[in-house]
């Protein structure tokens, strides 16, 4: 057997992997079932990471002669011979580095140097033994996935092969389905993938003709409909959609819910697919779409139902709203299905009660967060009712009816209520184009709105708040209406206790003072309360949309907010000076945290206030106390926070005052502040490019930058701050052109810092050297061509006037 520790000293010796045939000998190391599993893993891992960095051949760089290293030809074509049978014989955690080694393979190799893996995967997919069937599909799928974004005609190698893998995997499925064990559905949900990878951007129609897709659809249309095993039951409920039974499934709805909007859909598709679009509506969209109602009925009776399963579901019944023949069927069960189906997932759950009571702000980063909206079952479910609500009149007036009725008995469950607000919210586009609802809508929010934003239920406050927001739009009859409605967000946004709320309301304020003149009136006294707390929630929640109230905010009280930030931004320094000056600072964390808190509140002002210079300038004086008291005190787990106040004092403009701090930075550099020299390198490059003419009036300036930087090169500072070092150095040079830098910088004192600092030795450093040399040639050629330029022409001038004088006195 092989040793860990030895095959550990031998992939930790870094050039190991230039030995031919080291590449094989691992592969073989992986596949052997005498050795360890710990060493299989560790080899698979740096097998992955050579053949994704050195197998295919590459040029040498510019100027150099020597090629860079890459996996030799003999030993690729081992790895090539042997990678497939490693795939199908390798355990899960083996393999899935090994198909990673194979998609690298295939991308470089396929189809010219190794059409024969075709052949390959194809025999083992004939195979007799099922146990080689799980990996032969898994190279498969590696193949088609290489394809998968590339455009129709970049796909003719994949099209080729699949002439021969489509029927065989169509076969194969078709044998597997009676068959509900683990293994067989695995190898179902595996067959499925590589047909979603194979339709997902492109529909081959060379590929499946009519009736090769009517066996696919009845493929599809079986294993979205068979019962998933009734022992899955006793597994918990949050590790179901895990089962594979439940991931076949979602696999088959994914596929149909594709065809169907992107080539299935007459009037939405592109002119390749009119013809398929009509034949697919005629011939499966109604067949599908039976088995969905099916499983919709399911989740009414209470039977358990994946969440992706169901999102599918709401996608592909949504494509089915707008057309005839789908919607025929579909409308005796729209009622059924909107206030059972669609009510029931849009309304507030156990896992939302529980995560916003374990951890609110990761429920604010959940309901905010796009990627989670996309495979949301609730995301779907809103814009299958959006769809049916515009397209189909019958829709919307039975669905505000049992909304309505929900909202007006005080006896209903309150998780309804809030169901019933998410509804009519999410319709609310709709609702206010129309003139049967829009005069409606003001007394919806005076009735049933209002009196929840005061409920004891953290959760139904939120909601009102999103409804506010959804309807900040409205034109409202009653002004004492759009007062209530303000005055309930501020109060919202500064007096509730719960951040998922305050940050609901803070959006409803935002909208409702950008729709609303009148609002923006009201809340004119109260830009102050309203600001602290915006920026409070920011600190707390990072969440984008609350900055990007606070931008919105500033837009529109610019001169309120241009004399609050002075005051607040005053009122925190004071703060600030009091916590760092206390007796008890060192001992207590909380007040480092809290100190940090409020430094980063006062970035996040000056950020906000940039374009405004009246107000920065006022600032500055306030941010320079806090940057001397904490150099004062040396406290130097702040000094990243107040270089960065110092670097947006510097990114519009520069003063006397931040001209003078450079000095005071250096001095600090002098003692302590060596290791922030990275965390300097925004402020100094300010200092170069803001304001050059005052850093060239003042040799001292350039002096304290240049001494900077060399003691950075010659010091043990680290790579990361000698390449920062260099392009510092680069940047002043590039930027001081023609205004007269060679007077202090000149290149052999360039050459005396590189060669005079032995701990140089990193080509990418003596790379930015060269290059700084060479502009510093460059320069000096261009400023030597321009003065002899320049003297050529005085003496032409010169040898003018010269002529002219002897002319003159000639004639005299």
């Amino acid at each position: 057997g092989v040793d860990l520790d030895v095959l550990k000293d031998i992939l930790c010796n870094s050039q190991s992997y230039k030995i031919i045939n080291f590449a094989p000998s691992l592969l073989r190391i992986i596949v052997s079932d005498h050795v360890e599993f710990p060493v299989r893993q560790a080899a698979a891992i740096y097998l992955k990471n050579m053949v994704t960095q050195y197998w295919p051949d590459r040029e040498p760089p510019p100027g150099e002669a020597v090629f860079p290293f890459n996996i030799h030809e003999n030993d690729r074509q081992q790895i090539r011979d042997n990678i497939v049978e490693g795939i199908i014989r390798s355990p899960d955690l083996v393999r899935v580095q090994l198909t990673m080694c194979l998609r690298a393979i295939i991308k470089y190799d396929f189809p010219g140097h190794w059409p024969a893996v075709v052949d390959k995967i194809d025999y083992y997919l004939q195979s007799q033994s099922s146990g080689s069937w799980l990996g032969s599909l898994l190279c498969l799928y590696q193949l088609v996935k290489t394809y998968e974004y590339k455009k129709a005609e970049e796909r003719e190698p994949l099209i080729a092969a699949m002439q021969i893998f489509l029927p065989r995997i169509q076969q194969q499925i078709m044998q597997l389905l009676p068959d509900s064990s683990h293994y067989s559905v695995l190898l179902q949900k595996q067959i499925l993938k590589i047909f979603y990878a194979l339709v997902q951007y492109a529909l081959p129609l060379q590929l499946v003709n009519n009736q090769t897709m009517t066996a696919w659809m009845e493929i599809f249309r079986t294993i979205i409909d068979r019962t998933v095993p009734p022992e899955t039951l006793q597994i918990d409920e949050d590790d179901r959609p895990e089962l594979v039974w439940w991931k076949c499934k979602k696999w088959a709805l994914h596929i149909v819910a594709r065809l169907f909007e992107r080539y299935g859909s007459p009037g939405n598709v592109t002119k390749e697919y009119f013809e398929f679009s009509e034949f697919f509506l005629k011939t499966y969209a109604v067949g599908i779409q039976q088995v969905l109602l099916k499983i919709l009925d399911q989740y009414r009776q209470k039977e358990y139902v994946a969440p992706r399963v169901l999102q599918q579901a709401f996608n592909y019944l949504n494509q089915g709203i707008v057309h005839s023949v789908t919607w025929k069927q579909m409308k005796p069960h729209i009622q059924n299905i909107s206030e059972d189906v669609i009510f029931s997932v849009m309304c507030y759950k156990d896992e939302d009660e529980e995560l916003w009571q374990e951890d609110p702000y990761e429920y604010i980063r959940m309901k905010f967060d796009i990627f989670e909206d996309y495979a949301s079952p609730t995301t779907a479910a809103q814009t299958l009712l959006y769809t049916a609500a515009k397209k189909r009149k019958e829709v919307l007036p039975k669905m505000m009816a049992f909304c309505y009725q929900i909202l007006t008995d005080p006896n209903f469950d309150p998780r309804k209520k809030d169901g019933a607000l998410h509804v009519i919210g999410s319709l609310a586009d709709i609702l206010l184009k129309k003139s049967l609802f829009k005069d409606q809508m003001e007394l919806l929010l005076q009735n049933h709105v209002f009196p929840l934003l005061l409920s004891n239920l953290g959760y139904l406050r939120a909601r009102s708040c999103w409804v506010l927001h959804a309807f900040s739009s409205l034109k409202f009859h009653n002004e004492l209406n759009l007062r209530n409605a303000v005055e309930l967000a501020k109060k919202s946004l500064i007096e509730d206790k719960e951040m998922p709320v305050k940050v609901e309301a803070a959006l409803a304020l935002q909208s409702l003072i950008s729709n609303q003149t009148q609002a923006k009136e009201y809340m004119k006294p109260h830009v102050r309360p309203i600001m602290q707390e915006l920026l409070h929630i920011v600190r707390e929640t990072e969440n984008d949309d609350v900055t990007n109230v606070i931008q919105k905010m500033i837009c529109e009280y610019s001169q309120e907010v241009a004399s609050i930030a002075v005051d607040m931004t005053q009122h925190l320094a004071e703060i600030f000076g009091k916590v760092l000056q206390s007796d008890e600072y060192e001992e207590i964390e909380d007040k480092t945290v809290m100190a940090m808190g409020i430094l980063h509140t006062i970035d996040t002002i000056l950020t906000v206030v940039e374009d405004h210079k009246e107000v920065t300038q006022q600032l500055e004086n306030i941010c320079l106390r806090i940057i001397d008291l904490v150099l004062q005190k040396h406290v130097i787990e702040f000094y990243e926070e107040i270089l960065s106040l110092a670097y947006s004092l510097t990114c519009h403009g520069i003063s006397p005052q931040m001209w003078q701090l450079l000095g005071i930075l250096y001095e600090v550099f002098q003692q302590d502040c060596f290791e922030y020299f990275t965390d300097m390198m925004p402020l100094l490059h300010n200092y170069v490019t803001i304001d050059t003419d005052t850093l060239l009036s003042n040799p001292k300036h350039l002096e304290i930058l240049f001494t900077m930087c060399r003691k950075v090169l010659c010091g043990d500072a680290g790579e990361d701050a000698e390449c920062h070092a260099a392009k510092l150095l680069e940047v002043i040079i590039l930027q001081c052109k023609g205004k007269g830098i060679d007077q202090v910088i000149h290149v052999w004192k360039i050459y005396h810092i590189y060669f005079s600092c032995s701990s140089v030795d990193g080509h990418l450093d003596f790379f930015h050297f060269i290059i700084i040399i060479i502009i510093i040639i460059i320069k000096r050629f261009y400023l030597f061509i321009r003065d002899r330029d320049s003297q050529r022409e005085r003496e032409h001038k010169q040898g003018e006037w010269e002529r002219k004088k002897q002319a003159h006195s000639g004639g005299a």
